[in-house]
């Protein structure tokens, strides 16, 4: 057999080194960093494409750091595509950095200022780092451009409501002057005729002033704390047990009036008629109906909890309803009904539900978190009701407004399973192999007229429509190796391989990549393992005869000062490589065979060590002489 065939490995023996000084090492540089040949212009924007796709892919994924990345390379490469830092913005506005997604947001803008989803992304940057009068301008110019577009509506609504609540918070005395303005909300009134020990207080004309007047404005709490009553219901609504001067007391009732304790000294007669005590004013008993109505909304929540968890959809139902008509200032009792619908596959009644609890939520300035909870909701109904990709898309801008809510950890998650599922939907859809077919044969018309950036648009698209056609791959390769990109001339022809292991095309591909990138050891072993599958393929042969023939030229140090030097710095930028020469036993080796014949001698009876040696010589790290 011809040295040029051999199959398994290069055609070195024992005999080859019969020399004491046959081998010699070659002493070389680190390699230093040196640029790779540019691209073509006509080939960057296919690069981009890919370059896009890989980081939407990630994107989809809840991969941001490699969505950025790849962003990143697609952007060196076409540097004016507004969509590219578009979804760079958004993958960073995914990560919380905001900075980075407003810098990207604001490139957007200035490359398409026609572009309303640019305003989009700018709205949300400012946001996320809390500038939301600026985000409010954002969203109103994006409505300049596009009056129409929902998402930028809901993305002003979102930051009006977001300024308002940051205008209150800097300005209300609530978050700001007292810090125990949480103490007084909505349900104050409910705490406090609960407690026995504040409910005779609510009868009280003078006391449920007082409380109003500290719901209103909790900085006067300052006013009224030498009041135990006050004190008494402080420790009732936050919670704790405040010490007071009532704590061992009976509480009086309401004190008579100054003309009344009068009457009573002159008119010491126990038979006199008493006077009629003075009607409570009318926003008392108003007051009093709407507390009393408040537990009773919490006992008929309670109910429909408990109905809830043995699965008793039906009288959950019933009981959240009738919570809802005695209460419609908390937006939890929507919501909770909104979930048993959710589990009983009532999925449009859920979302009006959702929507209704948005909305009221609003009106009351309700915590974000219940908003957010009631969109993730909302967003959840639409995904189970989902039978196509473009069905997912209401379910996507549901999660991402509970997100810009309150970033929570679950709704991520769905948000993120709604687009993968939402890709993989498109891709079933958009499959079709015999469009595949038409456009790789349109690809082939192109190749042969050498147009290969044409090629490549035309491939690219047939492995859109038919993924899994290895010889796509490989006739893609064949053209980003015309082009000279042969990175991505390897993943090609390596996908090729990957689906179909038989198919000896894929290794003629690979390993003419890999020949021209003066990786000759590698191309052979790509050769080698072809022929396994073709033992008679006259290309595959004809690949290992070139590969050995530039090999036995580097072991005799037949090419030129300039062509050794590239290949041994590729050579020690091989990981393989690398760790031979960082092998001490390997060092030890080497030294032998220039200064220790005989145990030279012994090294060349070890498979492994000259298998090693072989590697060496192939990267013209060692020479034959």
């Amino acid at each position: 057999m011809r040295p040029d065939l051999v199959p398994t490995r290069l055609p070195y023996s024992a005999a080859t080194f019969n020399s004491l000084h046959s081998i010699q090492i070659v002493s070389i540089k680190p390699p230093s960093n040196h640029t790779k040949p540019s691209e073509t212009r006509k080939l960057k924007p296919f690069m981009a494409d890919e370059a896009k796709a890989k980081g939407n892919a990630d994107f989809s994924a809840g991969d941001y750091p490699a969505a950025i990345k790849h962003f990143t390379d697609a952007i060196s490469l076409a540097p004016d595509n507004h969509v590219l830092y578009s979804n760079r913005s958004a993958a960073h506005a995914s990560l919380n950095h905001y900075s980075e997604a407003l810098a990207d947001a604001k490139k957007t803008v200035e490359l398409k200022p026609d572009w309303a989803k640019g305003y989009s992304r700018l709205g949300a940057a400012y946001q996320g780092l809390s500038q939301f009068d600026e985000a409010v301008r954002a969203y109103r110019k994006g409505l300049e451009v596009d009056p129409n577009n929902e998402a930028l509506k809901s993305g002003l609504a979102d930051a009006e409501a977001a300024a308002a609540r940051a205008a209150r918070s800097r300005a209300g005395p609530a978050s700001a002057a007292s810090p125990f303005g949480d103490a007084f909300g909505p349900d104050m009134w409910a705490k406090l005729t609960a407690d026995p020990s504040t409910r005779l207080f609510m009868q009280q004309p003078d006391f449920v002033k007082m409380m109003q007047d500290l719901q209103k404005n909790p900085s006067n709490l300052n006013l009224y704390l030498k009041d135990q009553r006050v004190m008494q219901a402080l420790g009732v609504l936050l919670g704790i047990k405040l010490k007071t001067g009532a704590d061992d007391m009976d509480i009086p009732p309401e004190s008579p009036s100054p003309s009344h304790r009068s009457a009573m000294a002159e008119t010491p007669n126990p038979d006199a008629k008493k006077p009629e005590p003075e009607p409570e004013p009318e926003p008392m008993e108003e007051e009093k109906l709407v507390n009393e109505n408040k537990l009773l909304a919490q006992k008929e929540k309670e109910a429909g909890n408990a109905a809830y968890k043995k699965k008793d959809f039906q009288t959950a139902i019933q009981h959240y309803t009738k919570a809802m008509e005695l209460d419609d200032e908390d937006i939890s009792y929507i919501t909770n009904r909104a979930a048993v619908y959710l589990e009983l596959g009532q999925y449009e009644d859920c979302i009006k539900d959702c929507n209704k609890a948005v909305e009221r939520g609003r009106e009351l300035r309700a915590d974000f978190k219940m908003i957010a909870r009631a969109l993730t909701r909302k967003g959840t109904a639409f995904v189970k009701m989902a039978k196509c990709s473009k069905d997912y898309e209401p379910a996507i801008e549901a999660f991402q407004k509970a997100l810009t809510e309150h970033r929570n950890p679950d709704t991520l998650k769905r948000l993120n399973e709604a687009e993968k599922a939402k890709k993989d939907l498109e891709q079933q859809e958009y499959f079709d192999p015999k469009i595949a077919d038409e456009e790789r044969e349109k690809g082939n018309e192109y190749f042969k007229q050498q147009k290969y950036p044409e090629a490549i648009k035309h491939y690219s698209e047939s492995l859109r429509r038919n993924p899994k056609e290895p010889k796509t791959y490989s006739n893609r390769a064949a053209c980003y190796t015309k082009l000279g990109a042969m990175p991505e001339a390897l993943k090609d022809a390596e996908k090729c391989i990957d689906l179909d292991p038989t198919f000896s095309k894929g290794y003629t591909r690979k390993g003419a990549v890999q020949f021209f990138m003066k990786e000759y050891d590698k191309a052979l072993e790509t050769y080698q393992e072809g022929l396994k599958h073709d033992p008679k393929n006259p290309e595959l042969l004809d690949g290992i005869r070139r590969c050995v023939e530039q090999i036995n030229k580097a072991s005799r140090g037949d090419i030129s000062p300039e062509e050794l030097k590239e290949r041994q710095a590729k050579g020690m930028q091989d990981p393989e490589v690398q760790n031979i020469l960082q092998d001490p036993v390997m060092r030890q080796v080497l030294v032998d065979f220039q200064e220790n014949p005989k145990a030279a001698q012994d090294h060349m009876k070890n498979p492994m060590v000259m298998n090693k040696i072989q590697k060496l010589i192939s990267a013209g790290i060692v020479q034959i002489k």
